[in-house]
């Protein structure tokens, strides 16, 4: 049985998962607005994956006896002044993203929920991999310029 404070902190995940995904939704239209169409797919792409990212932490709420609710998701930014910003957005965001998973293995071990500790860590690794992959990605912008945007805009609308 999961402890009703555990069960609120993955209730609060789920949204900050949800915000995430119309985060990432909002610049995969800013993208195609732009003509990027690489970048808006793989926006899109990332989209769905945090929106993956909100029914697993429900179901394993299910899992565990509890209730998953989603609560009120605040709007999301829709605009920025380049591909670079984007990207640092999205780095920054991350960045967030993982201190609040790990505040949430945090709660778990408090809990003395091992199950559940373990479940989180998975999380935990995958947010290492998004923000290095990100970080790439922004760094990658900054040393192609303007030129090199095309490319890698190609390059990344090959993601599914």
């Amino acid at each position: 049985m999961i402890s009703q404070k555990l069960q609120d902190a993955i209730n609060a995940q789920i949204v900050a998962e949800m915000w995430s995904a119309n985060l990432y939704l909002s610049m995969s239209y800013f993208f195609a607005a732009k003509g990027y169409e690489g970048f808006a797919a793989w926006m899109k792409a990332q989209s769905r994956e945090e929106n993956d990212h909100a029914d697993m932490l429900a179901q394993y709420v299910f899992k565990r006896g509890g209730v998953a609710k989603v609560g009120a998701i605040d709007t999301v930014p829709q605009e920025w002044e380049s591909p670079l910003a984007v990207f640092e957005h999205v780095y920054k965001h991350e960045c967030h993203v993982s201190e609040l998973i790990d505040k949430l293995v945090d709660v778990a071990a408090d809990e003395k929920d091992k199950a559940s500790q373990d479940f989180l860590w998975g999380f935990v690794r995958e947010q290492v991999e998004e923000e290095a992959t990100v970080q790439g990605i922004v760094d990658k912008i900054k040393l192609g310029g303007e030129a090199g945007l095309f490319y890698l805009d190609a390059q990344l609308g090959a993601r599914k």
